[in-house]
C-alpha cells in the first residue's frame, strides 16, 4: 500500500490531503525533536508502531498515521522545559507538568506542531487543552518496574481503579486536578520504589493494559540505544529491537496484517 494513494481529506477545491503528507510533516517533526534531544544527551527510542516501522519498513508503516517515542521516567522531567524552550518557535508542549488541563490518561507528552489541526478518532479521551489541536508527536513515558507480580500489583491497580473516575469527571468537563495528581504522584513512586530493577516498562499512567499482563522488558533489550533508519534518517530504537517488538507488538510481529487493517486508524479530522 502506497501512502501517497491514502487520501486522509478531500478539500471543497478538489486538493486533497495524503498520508504521505503527513507523514512528511511528521518526519520533520520528529528531525527538530531529535536534533534537541540529541543536543541535550536525553535518550529517547522508537516505541511500538513507530519502532515496528523502522525494523520492517525501514521508517513509517505504509498505513500508520501517527508516530511515537519513548523515554524513561527522569528523562522525560529533564526534557520538559527544554523542549518547551528550544521548540517554542514552532511548536506547543502538552504534558500535565506544564498545563493541568492535559489528559493524564494518553501519553505523558504530546508535542503539537503550530499551524495545524489534528482531529482523532477516540472523543472519550479528546484533547482538553485548548491552545493547540495541532498534528503531534506522542511521547511515552516509561519507568523501572518490579519483575514481582507480588510487588507491582497493588500500585499499578490503584491507577487502574483511578482512570475511570478520572474519565467521569473529564467528560463531565470538570477537571479533577487533585485526582490527576494523585495518579501521577503513584506512578513516580512506583518507579522509584523500583530504581534498582532491571526490568522496565510502561509507567503507571498508561493504563490500557491488564494490571495483571503488563508490557515488561529487561532493561538490557532496551538499553544502550542503537540507531536504525527511518525514512532515510538515522533515529533510536531499542537495542535488542526483535526481543523489544515481539512483547510490545507480537511475536509474529514480522508478519503483515490482514489487508482490511492496513489502513489509518486514529485519524477523523487533518490541516496541514
Amino acid at each position: 500500500m502506497n501512502a501517497q494513494e491514502i487520501i486522509l481529506k478531500q478539500h471543497e477545491d478538489g486538493t486533497t490531503i495524503t498520508l504521505h503528507d503527513l507523514h512528511q510533516v511528521l518526519l520533520h517533526m520528529m528531525k527538530d525533536v531529535d536534533y534537541v534531544l540529541r543536543k541535550h544527551h536525553i535518550p529517547y527510542f522508537l516505541n511500538g508502531g513507530s519502532a515496528l516501522g523502522a525494523f520492517r519498513h525501514q521508517g513509517f508503516i505504509p498505513w500508520d498515521d501517527d508516530i511515537d517515542i519513548a523515554m524513561m521516567m527522569d528523562d522525560f522531567h529533564r526534557a520538559i522545559p527544554i523542549l518547551e524552550k528550544e521548540l517554542s518557535d514552532r511548536y506547543i508542549i502538552h504534558c500535565f507538568e506544564t498545563r493541568t488541563c492535559y489528559n493524564v490518561l494518553i501519553p505523558g507528552m504530546k508535542i503539537r506542531l503550530k499551524g495545524t489541526r489534528i482531529e482523532e478518532v477516540n472523543e472519550l479521551l479528546a484533547n482538553k487543552c485548548k491552545d493547540s489541536d495541532g498534528v503531534f508527536i506522542d511521547v511515552f513515558v516509561y519507568s523501572k518496574v518490579n519483575g514481582s507480580k507480588i510487588l507491582d500489583l497493588p500500585l499499578r491497580l490503584l491507577n487502574q481503579g483511578l482512570m475511570p473516575i478520572i474519565v467521569f469527571f473529564e467528560n463531565l468537563n470538570f477537571n479533577p486536578v487533585w485526582i490527576k495528581r494523585w495518579f501521577k504522584w503513584n506512578a513516580k513512586i512506583y518507579h522509584h520504589l523500583n530504581k534498582h530493577s532491571d526490568y522496565i516498562g510502561f509507567d503507571l499512567t498508561w493504563t490500557f493494559k491488564s494490571a495483571f499482563k503488563p508490557f515488561i522488558f529487561k532493561e538490557k533489550d532496551i538499553f544502550p540505544l542503537k540507531e536504525m533508519e527511518f525514512e532515510k534518517e538515522m533515529l533510536f530504537v531499542p537495542n535488542n529491537i526483535e526481543t523489544y517488538l515481539e512483547t510490545a507488538i507480537a511475536p509474529t510481529f514480522r508478519e503483515l496484517p490482514p489487508l482490511d487493517q492496513q489502513k489509518p486508524k486514529h485519524l477523523k479530522d487533518i490541516e496541514l
